[in-house]
């Protein structure tokens, strides 16, 4: 299997890149086309796995404060979930936050994905924000 996980670089890649934030993260929500995008995004890490030429996760990394990263859009094509590119995504964006300096890494987990970041060595720091009025998340903390 051949993976490769860099930023997107052509017109194609970044197309599918939005694509994919907005099949798995908003469409299921009935959220309208556009909503997978924010204004942070021309500023930030963006991050994709590829499996040869096939986008199978992404993740975008923010600076959250001094010393801190934040982890934000991480998802994982639907047909490709079970098979570790969730945390290899992860390892990557994680990897990128300390070579910048940072100490830690902060994200908002769905209440779905909860356990899998405490697999990846994530502790449960507080309940957080409810999205669309329907999905709780709660905020999340990783010390390096």
């Amino acid at each position: 299997m051949e993976i490769e996980i860099r930023s997107p670089k052509t017109k194609s890649e970044w197309k599918n890149y939005y694509d994919l934030r907005f099949c798995v993260l908003r469409e299921p929500w009935q959220q309208p086309r556009g909503s997978e995008k924010n204004v942070g995004d021309a500023t930030r890490i963006h991050q994709v796995l590829f499996e040869y030429d096939s986008i199978k996760a992404i993740a975008r990394l923010d600076i959250s404060g001094v010393d801190e990263g934040q982890v934000r859009f991480v998802a994982v094509e639907t047909n490709a979930q079970g098979k570790g590119f969730g945390r290899r995504i992860m390892k990557e964006a994680e990897s990128i936050s300390i070579s910048r300096g940072d100490t830690q890494m902060i994200l908002h987990a769905r209440e779905v994905a909860v356990g899998f970041y405490i697999n990846q060595g994530y502790q449960l720091v507080e309940k957080s924000h409810l999205l669309f009025d329907k999905i709780q998340h709660y905020l999340m903390q990783k010390t390096y």
